[in-house]
């Protein structure tokens, strides 16, 4: 029986970069996968790419919740080694330093948020790869819920099933829909092989014209 989560492809996935994923996956005529560019990395070259955990988060319903930080906690400690958590809109701060730390100790690749982050000079420090829309100090508690985790979610504009591969770079954020993934990597990676040859030829004084009708890449 084939292995459900071969961390092959994420290890494949974190050789690639996005905008040559971005461009297999609108061949393949997944036109809606790059993550809206307001999901931007903690810092310039962070990377990330592994396998969705998603998480679904909304506006709390009691500021002081009976079971504080409940759904969090368990999306965090349902991480698996080869996990990229994906977090769904929230307009306060899902992340920390101290998640972070649980995250990367059950092996998770880092994390997507369509939402602000805190704690930000010292997950750089930890070196733990967040994608994020901005900043802001306040906390989670008793101003978003968490309803579920490995379910489907939008994040930053696309819907990201539980296990579909993401890669997260200085360009970006793509999903690549799992049922595409062996494809769009042996495409992605042979794609990368033609534009090294488009390089070395518009290095060499090839016109730009002259390069795209002989390989077909621009």
């Amino acid at each position: 029986m084939p292995d459900p989560r071969p961390l092959a492809w994420a290890d494949r996935l974190a050789k690639l970069y996005t905008p040559v994923v971005a461009d297999v996956l609108d061949k393949l005529g997944y036109r809606n996968q790059s993550f809206h560019p307001r999901v931007r990395p903690l810092w310039p070259t962070a990377k990330a790419a592994g396998f969705a955990l998603t998480v679904q988060t909304v506006p709390a319903r009691d500021v002081v919740p009976r079971h504080p930080y409940a759904g969090e906690l368990a999306a965090v400690d349902a991480l698996a080694p080869g996990d990229v958590l994906v977090v769904s809109e929230s307009a306060c701060s899902f992340w920390g330093e101290l998640l972070s730390t649980a995250a990367r100790y059950r092996g998770c690749r880092g994390v997507v948020l369509d939402g602000p982050t805190r704690d930000s000079l010292a997950i750089q420090d930890m070196g733990f790869p967040v994608f994020h829309n901005g900043f802001h100090p306040a906390d989670s508690l008793g101003r978003l819920d968490v309803v579920g985790h490995n379910l489907p979610v939008v994040c930053a504009g696309v819907l990201v099933d539980p296990g579909d591969l993401i890669l997260a770079d200085h360009d970006g954020v793509v999903a690549v829909p799992r049922a595409a993934a062996e494809e769009t990597l042996r495409l992605a990676e042979e794609k990368v092989s033609g534009e090294n040859l488009v390089r070395q030829a518009l290095a060499g004084g090839m016109t730009t014209t002259e390069a795209f009708a002989k390989f077909g890449i621009l």
